[in-house]
């Protein structure tokens, strides 16, 4: 392929940026602070979610599971 079949590319790929109109929206208070809470609750639910698939797992895993025996001996030991 030969250089300016790139520039031409190119070209039509920006000429619709360099001609585009504005979009003339308007989207009122009460929708724009809904719109920030809702990304906002989706961004904490994403890393909330990574906490409980990473973390917790990890935590039990590094803890260590207690032996039946030891879990029986020290429950005997509170009566």
């Amino acid at each position: 392929m030969s250089h300016s079949f790139f520039k031409t590319l190119l070209l039509f790929a920006t000429l619709p940026l360099l001609t585009a109109s504005p979009a003339l929206a308007y989207i009122g208070p009460g929708a724009g602070v809904g719109a920030i809470v809702v990304t906002v609750a989706l961004v904490i639910g994403v890393l909330l979610l990574l906490v409980g698939l990473v973390w917790f797992p990890l935590k039990r895993m590094l803890k260590g599971k207690k032996s039946p025996e030891a879990a029986t001996d020290s429950s005997s030991q509170k009566e």
